[in-house]
């Protein structure tokens, strides 16, 4: 079950969607009212059934399905975002843009996170 945040046109959920296969489970969300719906159609023209599809609403991320076996962002935070990175569930993975770096994070336990930075990015940001 992953989280795939800032979906666009869809090439990365129908990635996701190859790599988890027919068992797993893609929540992706989208700011953009006309990329959400070009990212729909574009999985579904490709055979995918595993996506589901949302608009971004005033919560960050999808708390509602939560707990994500794994998160993924395509736009960057200002700050280590730590409303989305509780929706992981324990021993989850996040891979977020945070500033100009790339950070993996592993949720240990119901509290406590690990976190590894990749610099050398460029992201739009995350709003």
């Amino acid at each position: 079950k992953i989280l795939d945040l800032g979906s666009g046109s869809g090439w990365q959920t129908a990635l996701l969607c190859e790599l988890v296969g027919e068992k797993g489970e893609i929540y992706a969300v989208e700011i953009i009212p006309e990329l959400k719906e070009l990212g729909g159609k574009n999985v579904l023209k490709y055979g995918y059934k595993n996506a589901k599809f949302f608009l971004a609403g005033e919560k960050l991320g999808l708390p509602q399905f939560a707990p994500f076996d794994k998160i993924v962002a395509a736009a960057s935070a200002k700050e280590p975002p730590v409303k989305l990175l509780e929706q992981l569930k324990v021993g989850g993975t996040a891979v977020l843009p945070v500033k100009e770096s790339i950070f993996k994070y592993e949720r240990l336990n119901k509290k406590n996170f690990s976190s590894k930075e990749f610099p050398g990015f460029v992201f739009v940001p995350l709003v």
